[in-house]
């Protein structure tokens, strides 16, 4: 099993549908500190796409993401 990053704030937005999970991510990132990391639960399938976009779009690091029985979590470090 691969070591996990620690995190400094999570948030469980398990029962949202998009993009739901990605706009409170996005609120919950603006309370961090640069270099922060914050762990998300979802269980909306389609947001592994939103998440990866995200990253990608807004210079924040997706650290590490994990799919397990419908339960996505995402590892999101704050630029």
């Amino acid at each position: 099993m691969t070591d996990l990053p620690e995190c400094d704030a999570e948030l469980d937005a398990s029962g949202l549908n998009c993009p739901l999970p990605l706009l409170k991510a996005k609120l919950q990132l603006n309370q961090l500190a640069s270099g922060a990391v914050l762990k998300v639960i979802a269980t909306d399938a389609g947001s592994q796409r939103d998440f990866r976009t995200f990253a990608k779009l807004s210079g924040n690091l997706l650290l590490q993401e994990k799919a397990e029985a419908g339960v996505y979590r995402y590892w999101l470090q704050k630029a």
